[in-house]
């Protein structure tokens, strides 16, 4: 037995662990680095392009079940991400070079995969998990447009800045984790008011660089704005957002700050951080002049400038089946970002279904499909669901697993809530896999 995995992001790279676990040869395609996406870097398997975080490790919370979840169920590339980890509090954040470079040796040495460096322009006919990505490139893209018969729909993502921790003053800048929980160890920048309105005037005026043609018209992904975005829809929607200053203080002043800049530890070294929620599309002059206005950061030396692409994805409802196999085709599967899964763990997370699913088809197996109250079960139930007619890429929340009902004076405990369909959730999921 032989399957096709087209791309080594995360998800690719996922499919064709889960594949080789179960000894099936996988021949794993990645175009990088003939052909290159404009957002990677590296010519490493599942290379981190935007933040290092993979979210939440909390497990009342949405991301952190779905991470719970993908343990339970054997995923590869998590076990990775927890030995690469960095100090982010209640997060899992990771050294992206380190967790890169691990996987693609993972993937080399395995006597089940075979690596091959090409773009692929046309869907195979023998089985195949297309995990191309949101940058798929364009021949590829209009193949899988003439397969489907379906337009695309296209969303902008950004990238946000890193800075090298050496160049922050840390006389003003302090360390600490919101509310205290866990190490303190994302970096805080504190604004008075008349600072803040000084940034604030700046990134609403700052140059943007110009969409390409093709990208004119796309949308933005809610979850992962350009910060000019958010502050385009009022001067406090920042303080509200990724600078938010509660539970944030100084211990050395105790003074409560009208908004605070967090960054986060970006490599095992401790020399880079980024800034958390500051993906931006502004003109890198500009984007250089906005950072350094931020306290501690007016001497800062940015080793990456934030930039933004368009995003591709498939109008799943349409196209798949809840086993992530197509409607067409039961021997094509489509996992990642390229299906509408929004975020680095759901991107993973849908590369191991479609991995576990595809050896189970291969061997005339019944296929998972997973309950919707598991969190992996939920998500992949709004990516497949034929009566979403305004489809969006989401990532993991609660909003997606049907609700739990709690006593009347209990319904605005969020903890409670999260904690009883967390256990529901994993409780549903072993019973379902035994």
């Amino acid at each position: 037995m032989e399957v096709n995995v087209i791309g080594a992001g995360l998800a690719g790279s996922e499919a064709a662990l889960q594949l080789a676990n179960r000894d099936i040869k996988v021949n794993l395609y990645e175009m990088r680095p003939k052909t290159q996406t404009g957002a990677h870097k590296t010519t490493n398997c599942a290379e981190f392009v935007c933040s290092n975080s993979l979210g939440s490790y909390d497990i009342t919370n949405g991301s952190g079940l779905l991470k719970h979840e993908m343990e339970i169920l054997g995923g590869e590339l998590i076990k990775i991400a927890k030995a690469c980890s960095v100090p982010a509090g209640n997060a899992l954040a990771i050294d992206r070079e380190k967790f890169s470079q691990t996987v693609t040796d993972k993937i080399e040495q395995n006597p089940n995969i075979n690596l091959i460096r090409t773009e692929i322009t046309s869907i195979p006919e023998t089985p195949t998990i297309i995990a191309s990505g949101p940058l798929t490139s364009d021949k590829f893209a209009q193949n899988i447009k003439n397969f489907t018969n379906s337009d695309y729909l296209h969303f902008f993502d950004a990238i946000a800045p890193i800075v090298e921790c050496d160049s922050i003053n840390f006389d003003i800048a302090f360390w600490a984790s919101r509310y205290d929980k866990g190490e303190a160890s994302y970096i805080n920048c504190p604004m008075n008011k008349e600072q803040y309105e000084k940034f604030y005037n700046i990134l609403i005026n700052a140059p943007r660089i110009e969409q390409h043609t093709f990208e004119k018209g796309a949308k933005f992904f809610e979850s992962c704005l350009p910060i000019e975005v958010l502050a385009s829809r009022g001067e406090d929607t920042l303080r509200f957002g990724p600078m938010k200053p509660v539970g944030l203080i100084d211990k050395r002043t105790n003074e409560k700050n009208y908004a605070v800049v967090q960054l986060r530890q970006d490599n095992s070294a401790k020399t880079l951080y980024n800034l958390v929620g500051f993906q931006t599309n502004i003109k890198w002059g500009s984007q250089k002049e906005l950072l350094q206005t931020i306290p501690g950061l007016e001497n800062c030396n940015i080793v990456r400038y934030g930039v933004m692409h368009r995003n591709t994805f498939i109008n799943s409802p349409k196209l798949l089946k809840p086993t992530l196999q197509t409607i067409k085709r039961n021997d094509l599967f489509f996992a990642g970002q390229i299906t509408g899964t929004e975020g680095y763990t759901e991107s993973i997370a849908s590369g191991l279904l479609a991995g576990i699913n595809m050896a189970k088809y291969l061997k005339g197996e019944s296929l998972f499909e997973l309950p919707e109250e598991t969190m992996l079960g939920a998500l992949t139930h709004y990516i497949t669901n034929p009566e979403n007619n305004n489809f969006q890429p989401i990532n993991s929340n609660w909003g997606i697993i049907p609700a739990i009902e709690l006593p009347k004076k209990e319904r605005k405990n969020k903890k409670l809530k999260g904690e009883l369909m967390s256990k529901r959730a994993i409780e549903t999921l072993k019973k379902y896999i035994i």
